[in-house]
């Protein structure tokens, strides 16, 4: 099975920064790509940044110029750097991964890490 951990997550002031990580581990074969999805209560889940395996990435307007997503191939981690966070950043941020397993048949499946709490104070 895969598994999928993120860390890095706290309580900032408006203007500061995080560091996001997100390791994924288990029976992996190839991952296509890795995102950051964010929940705040009463709202939809979002795509906040993703990186494909070609390293191509793309951002919701929302975080442009303030985040950067990054990986680590070797390792299977994904990071997302959050600098000037606002207020609005405030949710639980979910790592995706989309990933076929040795035993998948090069089927790819997503899998979702359990959330991290996110909280910037004005």
């Amino acid at each position: 099975q895969v598994q999928l951990v993120e860390s890095g997550g706290g309580l900032v002031q408006t203007g500061g920064s995080l560091r996001l990580s997100c390791a994924a581990s288990g029976n992996i074969f190839m991952i296509k790509t890795m995102a950051w999805f964010r929940q705040a209560p009463g709202n939809q889940r979002e795509l906040v940044a993703a990186i494909l395996s070609s390293g191509t990435r793309d951002y919701a307007d929302s975080v442009l110029g303030r985040f950067t997503i990054s990986k680590d191939a070797a390792r299977n981690t994904v990071h997302l750097q959050m600098d000037s966070l606002k207020p609005e950043d405030t949710a639980v941020y979910f790592c995706a991964a989309d990933i076929a397993t040795h035993s998948s048949g090069g089927s790819f499946t997503d899998y979702w890490g359990q959330g991290t709490q996110v909280t910037v104070s004005s």
